[in-house]
Parts: structure tokens; C-alpha cells; sequence
């Protein structure tokens, strides 16, 4: 086709793709993403962050952390929250100086607790859910980063299980699992490895992190994230185990990895399939992802600030209507790594617009403006300024 016989593209955008040849970015448009325009883009969305009220991290000392929130749930009218928290004597002080009692990292000689919540806005602290074990039982070092299923009126908790201080050999560990009658314990620990690590050379051979359940296909689907390669050169990804009951087994899928991309990913149902936000980490960060078949992503949209380890309120992931509502808001986690004797993390709230067919497009803003802060605190160190200066 001529241009003289197509004529220019239209002023008017097409909502469906037009019948004439189109430039690679243009076919994009319509063959990766829901909408041309990101304002009508169901899978695409800005995201907002408020400051939560109801936890003491005691003069952000950098001896209590809370990170890593679970997805949320809401039973009787109540939120319920579950995520890592350290109390530890001191702030981390990394795998050459850690103890029984200095954690290595943030995420060291932690425990799970728990929080409720009526709005979404101000928790109460419940205490904690699952304990360190006694060593040498499974996760004696440190239990962490859990994620939450319902199967059949019962609550099964899914978390890594540390049997060494992390950064001793990485962050090697598998995943366990605990479960109870009621989202307010008491929980009994499976006492076994739920998902194992991959055969010695395979990309999860180290470790299983991040465990993610969702019911999808009336099966119970748990996606996971391993860091894979030497450091530096290290690629994170994540891959996709499924199983017919809680304690599995879980059947990795033969595709793993099924992103190539994402750290600390949260998934969702959205439509009639699966939709991922990929932070942090590879090609393809930042972006929003989605699979018709929970397995085989593509991009859907690109956004900015996403949530970190994201949390979110997800009321159908476990009821596999195969008519996914979305997301609109949840916890994330946030970082103080300024202070190298006062590392920890603390939890707040994102909201989003992940919605299918909402037609509202509050937080669909792609020209966000940051305070002029927000940039140089990515500024040069000393040294990259000076060896700039002499090699301009």
C-alpha cells in the first residue's frame, strides 16, 4: 500500500487497528497494549502513596523493619495483612559481622506478624504468626516474605525458609508452608519444602523467593522470583509452579521463566487471565504485564514509581471466576538504605487504577512532574563526579 493510496494517519485515533500499513512503534499500539491512547489503557495506571497509620518502628533506629506485605484479604468485614518483620539489638550489619543476634540483612532473624485494618488506612498490629522455629528445623534462621491462599474455608501462609544468614552464599533458601482454621492462627507448620529448589545448573537452583498463590484454572498457581547467575551479571526472573492441593506438589511449568523481569512481582487476575507488575530488575521493569493463559506475558503498559513489593487488595484471587476485577490499591514497602548503621523498611499504601472497563480516568496520568528533589537525590557520588570531571 502507497502512501498517495493511504492518505496520512488519521487525526482521529483509531480505537481498533486501521487497514493500512503502520510503522513498528505505531503496530504496537494495537498489538501489545489494550488501547492506543494509555488514558484508555485498562492495564495501564500512575500510582499514588499515602503514609499508614498504627506501627512503631521506634525512632527508625533500624532495629524494627516491616516489609514484604503479603497479598491483602478481607474476612468479616476486616483487612488482614501479613508481612516480614525484624526486631532485632541492632540495625544490619551484613554477612562478615552478623550473629545469632545482629541480622546480616533486613530480612534477617525476621518473623511474620500480622495487622488488621477497617479502611485500608490505619492498622492495628495483631502480633506475630509464624515464629523461627528452633534450630535446625526448617526456616530456624529466619522465616520471611509471606504471601496468603484460601483453598476450601482453610488459610495456608506461604514463605521462604532461611537456614543460614542471607549473603553468606546469597539468598539461598526454599519455600514452606504453614496453615489454620482462621486467618488469626494458631497456624501448624507443614514442616516440609513445598516448592524445592531447581536441579544443580538450572536458573532456580539456589533459591525460591517470593512465593505468589492464586486459584486460576481451578488449580492453585504459585509464582516465584530467583536470581539466577554470577554477581554482578545477574538476571532476576520469575517462573510459575502449580499444584491440585496446598501441600502440592507443585509442578514447576515447563516455560520457567515465565517473566524475564520483575523483583518482588505481584500478580492479579484481570479478565480471563493473569496480569503482573514487574518492578525493579531486567528489560523489562516497570512495566505492567498480562497473560490471557497465566503463563505466556506480554507487555501491556509502562508506568513510573511503581509499588515495591506490592501488596495488593485482590478480593477474586482465589474464587477463579475466570472474570478478573483487578486491582485498586494495596501496601508496598519502603526502603531507608541512607544510613548504613540504620538500614530497615517500612510499610505504606499505593493506590492504583487497574480496573477492566471502568471508564474513569483518575490516575491515568503519563505526565507526572516530580519535585526537582526526586532527581538529584540520584545524583553522582564523589568519585563518579570526580572522574568525570577528569575525563569530561
Amino acid at each position: 500500500m502507497s502512501d498517495q493510496d493511504s492518505g496520512g494517519f488519521p487525526w482521529d485515533i483509531p480505537q481498533q487497528r486501521p487497514k493500512r500499513e503502520l510503522s513498528a512503534a505505531m503496530s504496537r499500539l494495537y498489538d501489545n497494549y489494550q488501547s492506543p491512547r494509555p488514558e484508555d489503557n485498562d492495564l495501564f495506571s500512575s500510582f499514588k502513596y499515602t503514609r499508614i497509620e498504627g506501627f512503631d518502628y521506634q525512632g527508625d533506629t533500624g532495629r524494627v523493619s516491616r516489609r514484604d506485605p503479603s497479598k491483602i484479604i478481607k474476612h468479616n468485614e476486616i483487612f488482614y495483612v501479613w508481612y516480614t518483620k525484624r526486631h532485632t539489638i541492632a540495625a544490619p550489619q551484613g554477612p562478615l559481622k552478623c550473629s545469632d543476634e545482629i541480622p546480616s540483612t533486613d530480612w534477617d532473624l525476621a518473623e511474620i506478624w500480622y495487622a488488621t485494618s477497617k479502611d485500608g488506612f490505619s492498622w492495628q498490629e495483631q502480633g506475630v504468626a509464624i515464629k523461627r522455629p528452633q534450630k535446625p528445623e526448617l526456616g530456624w534462621r529466619s522465616v520471611s516474605t509471606p504471601d496468603i491462599l484460601i483453598w476450601k474455608g482453610r488459610f495456608y501462609l506461604y514463605y521462604q525458609a532461611f537456614m543460614e544468614a542471607s549473603g553468606l552464599k546469597g539468598d539461598h533458601c526454599p519455600v514452606t508452608m504453614s496453615m489454620s482454621d482462621s486467618p488469626n492462627g494458631p497456624w501448624q507448620a507443614c514442616g516440609n519444602v513445598v516448592v524445592p529448589n531447581g536441579a544443580p545448573g538450572e536458573w532456580d537452583q539456589y533459591s525460591i523467593h517470593d512465593p505468589y498463590l492464586l486459584i486460576y484454572n481451578n488449580k492453585i498457581h504459585l509464582y516465584y522470583k530467583a536470581a539466577f547467575g554470577d554477581r554482578p551479571e545477574y538476571l532476576v526472573a520469575n517462573g510459575l509452579a502449580i499444584a491440585e492441593s496446598p501441600l502440592g506438589p507443585f509442578k514447576k511449568h515447563a516455560l520457567n521463566p515465565v517473566l524475564n523481569s520483575g523483583h518482588e512481582t505481584c500478580f492479579f487476575p484481570f479478565k480471563k487471565g493473569i496480569a503482573a507488575l514487574a518492578t525493579r530488575n531486567g528489560n523489562e521493569n516497570n512495566t505492567i504485564q498480562y497473560a490471557e493463559d497465566g503463563v505466556n506475558f506480554s507487555l501491556a503498559a509502562v508506568s513510573s514509581l511503581m509499588p515495591i513489593a506490592a501488596g495488593p487488595y485482590v478480593p477474586d484471587a482465589f474464587d477463579d471466576s475466570g472474570n478478573g476485577q483487578g486491582i485498586r490499591w494495596g501496601l508496598a514497602h519502603f526502603c531507608d538504605k541512607e544510613k548504613s548503621d540504620k538500614k530497615f523498611s517500612f510499610l505504606g499504601r499505593f493506590d492504583c487504577n487497574l480496573i477492566p472497563d471502568s471508564n474513569n480516568t483518575d490516575m491515568k496520568e503519563t505526565d507526572l512532574v516530580h519535585k526537582p528533589e526526586v532527581y538529584f537525590y540520584q545524583s553522582l557520588s564523589p568519585d563518579q563526579i570526580k572522574a568525570r570531571k577528569s575525563n569530561p
